[in-house]
């Protein structure tokens, strides 16, 4: 009796992110912006007077607005349409800077980031604890 050959298992390669998951994040943009302001996507279409479901496909990245809807979107969310085409490095950097802002967290950066992963996990708890009123017992 012949044994069978063995079986090679095939390796899936994910597809790599697509350079707009770096670049240009026009979708989470709006998305964002929208949400901050309390507004739904048909408030939005209306105020830009297009369907809503052309929001959507911005939104979820099927459509990519002109230049002109980019100005339209932007005076319609009152924003600089700046903030809609900024890059995810700026606005990844843009966030630290905000978040850094806070006295208490810029005065213990230096400190969390000294810490290996353990001690980083024990000290969020902490954190966490504290801020919600939960009291340890030892």
């Amino acid at each position: 009796m012949e044994e069978p050959e063995p079986q090679v298992p095939q390796l899936v390669v994910a597809s790599e992110q697509p350079a707009a998951e770096e670049g240009l994040q026009v979708a989470r943009a709006v998305r964002d912006a929208r949400r901050e302001r309390g507004l739904s996507q048909r408030q939005l279409a209306g105020r830009m007077q297009v369907p809503r479901t052309y929001i959507s496909k911005i939104e979820n990245g099927k459509a990519m607005p002109t230049l002109s809807s980019l100005s339209r979107l932007a005076a319609a969310l009152e924003i600089d349409i700046c903030d809609l085409v900024r890059d995810a490095r700026s606005r990844r950097s843009e966030e630290a800077l905000t978040v850094l802002g806070d006295p208490f967290l810029a005065e213990i950066a230096p400190y969390v980031a000294q810490l290996d992963a353990f001690q980083r996990s024990v000290f969020l708890n902490q954190v966490r604890d504290l801020a919600t009123g939960r009291r340890r017992t030892a």
